[in-house]
């Protein structure tokens, strides 16, 4: 037996390991089988050692966008507290020694409810971080007092 019969005229396409992307030849390869062939979905997944929901999930592609290529990945959806930069910014400046606990509730007061750790990211992502404000307040409060 050779290779081609065991695994068709694609038998040359490396195999898919599971939980890793399959490259758009070995897809295109599989819905080829499903389309042209005939060949059902779950044949076309043994034949080339794919899942069964992945090459249906390709072939609906096909029929939908006429190409396999796989959607972008990963990126993050903006955060929502990012729209509110200002009026977390207002709020620091009126009163500079607030907790993260008091911010989140002093947002939430003003009809913007986030997660404690939603306001703590943001803090640090915008070097705003209680340390830092706290430090920053002591060296002017030295530097006042210094000269």
């Amino acid at each position: 037996m050779t290779n081609e019969s065991n695994n068709g005229p694609a038998g040359a396409l490396r195999r898919a390991r599971r939980g890793r992307p399959v490259g758009e030849d070995l897809r295109a390869a599989a819905v080829a089988a499903v389309v042209e062939e005939g060949m059902t979905a779950a044949a076309a997944a043994r034949r080339f050692g794919l899942a069964d929901p992945s090459v249906r999930n390709w072939v609906r592609r096909f029929r939908e966008r006429g190409h396999v290529r796989a959607d972008p990945m990963g990126g993050r959806k903006p955060s929502r507290i990012e729209p509110q930069r200002e009026r977390i910014l207002r709020i620091l400046a009126a009163r500079p020694l607030i907790t993260m606990y008091e911010l989140r509730d002093a947002l939430a007061a003003e009809g913007q409810s986030f997660h404690a750790t939603t306001v703590q990211n943001f803090l640090k992502r915008h070097g705003l971080d209680r340390d830092r404000r706290l430090a920053r307040r002591r060296r002017k409060r030295k530097r006042w007092t210094e000269r």
